[in-house]
């Protein structure tokens, strides 16, 4: 059980983390495919008449519960992450950004795309109850604790690819106005997928001489998965085995943007909106398992022994220890198809010249979906503002963001031509002790 619950933990090891993909970059003056990776209308804006993306990384991680400091010593995590009274909620998302191209036509502009996505949660976790499954101990003293909780815990992981075509057109302008509209259609192909979910959860841990036990317990249980991550997905090489699977759902980025022209027809202000990741994947196979269990053990009864899920390897295990006891888990329904809701988000941005060379840029995202679904792969509600200067090849901006798991954060970025490399928060990371590191890099030409 140990590596379930921890399965965002093992990804440290990749020593790169933020908390808004390519924070700064995506609204840079200098308008490449990034920017239509936010808002699709801003393939009409390409700074070039033809741009070539080679790559780009960005990898997330924040949590509310332990800093920076300790996460980079990467000592007694699971200690400090389950310490206390408050829910966990920890975050670690990978953006991988493979070849693409994007083009202007006249007032048109075009782009096609690849990426791949990692994606894993722990959504409101309750403290005493993972302390209990993870360290095999109590935060109270007391012989037994009481968790008593409204929402649906899941611990989630997700991996997919995608492959987007999008179109953008000037729909409107005028010597001091000019607005455009854009579309991405997404080609998904759903790799592997866990989740379990433990909604309305009530019950009671006792501690005796023989360990700790669940008694006088209730709940809905969701087990989840598909691909690889049945057997495990506690490895950093169980999120790259199977990232791109078959084509098997579609999803569409729909947006606008609009900018207030000075005579040389730069803008001095810049606003967009924009509806993304509309759509779902479905997860189907001979390896999939999608099963809904009633938990009940009745008060008095001796209860179940959380030892059990000491030795259980991946999803599958977990659900070897739930058939191993119908006289507390009864499976409700069961089925080996399931479709995953992606993270639906609203973008809303603007960025103004303050004068020559310096301007700032506001970045709000909200999240539309809900993420104590069981079939939601989950995001955050962030917003970011951005100083930045801009030298002709060389850009510097200064990220200062909230978000609503590791809360404020400040960063650093800078582009030279192509090349990007930024943060989100390692100025907040190094001078406070943040609970968000981050790190994001890309390289990207375009020509006439």
């Amino acid at each position: 059980m140990k590596k379930i619950t921890l399965l965002a933990l093992v990804l440290l090891s990749l020593n790169a983390y933020s908390q808004e993909h390519f924070s700064g970059i995506t609204t840079s003056k200098r308008v490449g495919i990034l920017n239509g990776h936010v808002n699709p209308s801003e393939f009409a804006n390409l700074s070039s008449t033809y741009e070539i993306q080679l790559f780009a990384l960005s990898v997330n991680v924040s949590n509310n519960k332990v800093g920076y400091k300790d996460l980079v010593k990467g000592e007694d995590i699971e200690s400090l992450l389950f310490d206390g009274k408050e829910n966990v909620n920890f975050d670690m998302n990978a953006a991988i950004f493979g070849p693409a191209f994007g083009m202007r036509y006249k007032k048109w502009g075009f782009g096609i795309s690849s990426k791949a996505f990692i994606k894993a949660s722990i959504i409101d976790l309750d403290s005493d109850l993972g302390n209990a499954l993870i360290n095999d101990n109590l935060n109270s003293v007391s012989a037994i604790t009481n968790i008593l909780s409204d929402e649906n815990q899941r611990v989630n992981a997700t991996t997919w690819g995608e492959v987007g075509i999008s179109a953008a057109r000037n729909v409107f302008e005028t010597e001091s106005h000019r607005i455009n509209a854009g579309v991405t259609l997404k080609f998904l192909f759903p790799g592997s997928y866990a989740n379990i979910g433990l909604n309305k959860f009530n019950g009671d841990i006792r501690q005796d001489s023989n360990g700790l036990s669940l008694t006088n317990a209730a709940s809905t249980l969701n087990i989840a998965y598909s691909g690889n991550f049945g057997a495990s997905f506690s490895e950093t090489s169980d999120y790259f085995k199977s990232i791109f699977g078959g084509l098997n759902g579609f999803a569409t980025d729909l947006g606008v943007d609009y900018q207030w022209l000075k005579e040389d027809k730069t803008y001095r202000l810049k606003a967009g909106a924009a509806f993304r990741n509309i759509g779902s994947m479905t997860f189907s196979g001979s390896d999939n398992v999608s099963e809904r269990y009633a938990l009940n053990i009745p008060n008095g009864d001796p209860g179940l022994n959380l030892n059990e899920f000491e030795n259980a390897e991946g999803l599958e295990g977990v659900k070897d220890v739930f058939n191993n006891h119908p006289e507390y888990f009864s499976s409700t329904s069961s089925k080996d198809k399931f479709k995953v809701k992606l993270p639906a988000v609203f973008n809303l941005y603007a960025d103004y010249q303050i004068v020559e060379r310096l301007s700032v840029t506001a970045f709000w995202q909200q999240k539309m979906g809900d993420e104590k679904a069981d079939n939601q792969v989950s995001t955050q509600n962030m917003f970011t503002v951005t100083p930045r200067v801009t030298f002709g090849v060389f850009e510097a901006f200064l990220p200062i963001g909230n978000n609503e798991i590791s809360g404020g954060t400040v960063g650093f970025g800078f582009r030279v031509g192509g090349f990007f490399l930024g943060s989100n928060s390692i100025l907040s990371a190094v001078t406070s002790d943040s609970k968000q590191a981050d790190a994001y890099l890309g390289f990207r030409y375009g020509f006439k």
